[in-house]
């Protein structure tokens, strides 16, 4: 379960560490895909990552449909 998600649209505007808590989690989506966050719970929306032609681990990249079901189940979204 994710408490809250954050969704990212540009590199400069990650969170600061102390304000995610351990259950938060971090999409990139658009332009921010272009930075890799400093925490473990993130992922990349796969088609701005292709769009872009950012290598992101497979394992990271998420597509609009499974970013849609993380978004229905966190009990906070914050789109910074």
């Amino acid at each position: 379960m994710v408490n809250n998600l954050w969704i990212i649209k540009r590199p400069a505007d990650f969170p600061e560490a102390d304000m995610l808590e351990e259950d938060d989690m971090i999409i990139l989506i658009q332009d921010a895909v272009l930075r890799v966050p400093y925490i473990d719970n993130w992922a990349a929306c796969k088609e701005d990552a292709l769009a872009r032609n950012i290598r992101i681990p497979e394992d990271k990249l998420l597509e609009y449909t499974e970013i849609i079901d993380i978004i229905e189940k966190a009990n906070k979204v914050i789109v910074w």
